[in-house]
């Protein structure tokens, strides 16, 4: 047994004694949420039920009139995912922390793989690229700009999951890396608040105690921490609170009488767009309204159609940290893996030996 194994099997923490198989469950959960809402992005519900022949439970290589994904194959991730492993690589090298110029150059790495650039980058993201391969400041750029929706769309929270899976229960802790991860792309009041929500609810789903209002606690408490970080230290923008929309999601999902009525009534009511204070709060409610299963987590996020490709992303991160790996279907997983040629194992192993010793 290598040094490294003999790390990640050692004799876990009290309260953390799943963490390996959570960690794993929610690397691989967050792919599967990624690549089964990647054929039914930008359409309605009623679309996604006329295209696909009715709900969505299966993967789909994307139609040839996807704007973003026409050309991909079935179970194929897109820029959800493939930042987010990114970004999780990233701070395994940086045991936890990584900096704004680690994040930029991060996404200038992801620019060069023609599978996903230009075509997935969202606006906020382009335009970071752009800027930074031009020489902009990454402590700075993601704070630029006159318009609200600059920097307050998603793409700052749909990567985030891995800065509370090295930071398990310490949502201070992940809602700063979150926000160090906004700095060259997002660092905007709703854009780091979205991105704390999300880290700080795979945070705190990491406990063997989580219950689901834990985990919805801590994401209300990380998108006012993220809140707080983006407007002090970037720039504050005009639009919904993250934090109030979080609030409306989770009470349509806790009162829904089954699955379908919620992922229409959050789609109508919250939204599953672009928009963080659109699919942050969406990604929440669908985690609650599945009951914290990964798998029913990413076909309500799949099958609510817009951004659900992102918001399938963030949700089951979410839920496989809640749920651990044993509760992701296996042959999905797999199918995810081979189609894009993934090793979560040895990821999930790397980020456990970093999040152990944060404990």
């Amino acid at each position: 047994m290598t040094a490294q194994e003999l790390s990640v099997t050692r004799e876990p923490a009290a309260g953390f004694t799943r963490l390996r198989e959570k960690i794993l469950g929610s690397l691989a959960a967050a792919t599967i949420g990624d690549a089964l809402g990647a054929p039914t992005e930008q359409r309605s519900i009623a679309e996604i039920r006329q295209t696909f022949g009715g709900r969505v439970e299966t993967f789909f290589a994307p139609p040839m009139d996807s704007p973003y994904a026409k050309g991909r194959r079935a179970a194929q991730i897109t820029d959800d995912s493939s930042q987010m492993i990114l970004l999780a690589e990233a701070l395994v090298r940086g045991g936890g922390t990584v900096t704004a110029r680690d994040v930029a150059d991060m996404l200038i790495t992801w620019s060069r793989n023609p599978d996903y650039f230009p075509h997935f980058a969202g606006p906020s993201t382009r335009k970071a690229i752009d800027a930074l391969k031009a020489g902009a400041d990454p402590e700075t750029i993601g704070r630029d700009g006159r318009e609200a929706t600059v920097g307050a769309s998603n793409g700052g929270a749909m990567r985030v999951a891995p800065a509370g899976l090295v930071h398990p229960g310490d949502i201070e802790a992940a809602v700063r890396v979150a926000a160090v991860t906004c700095q060259p792309s997002h660092f905007t009041s709703i854009g780091v608040s979205g991105a704390g929500a999300i880290a700080a609810a795979v945070a705190v789903a990491l406990r063997d105690d989580a219950t689901i209002l834990d985990v919805v606690r801590g994401a209300l408490t990380g998108a006012d921490l993220g809140h707080e970080i983006g407007a002090t230290e970037g720039r504050e923008v005009a639009g919904a609170l993250v934090r109030r929309r979080i609030e409306q999601a989770v009470q349509i999902a806790s009162t829904s009488p089954d699955l379908d009525t919620a992922i229409t009534e959050i789609a109508a009511c919250v939204g599953t767009g672009l928009h963080t204070s659109e699919a942050v709060p969406a990604a929440i409610g669908f985690f609650v309204a599945a009951a914290g299963d990964p798998w029913w987590t990413a076909v309500a996020a799949a099958n609510a159609g817009d951004d659900s490709d992102t918001v399938g992303c963030m949700a089951s991160a979410i839920a496989g940290a809640y749920s651990g790996f044993g509760a992701v279907p296996k042959d999905k997983f797999a199918e995810v893996v081979q189609a894009n040629d993934l090793d979560l194992e040895q990821l999930a192993n790397d980020v456990t030996r970093v999040a152990q010793a944060n404990l």
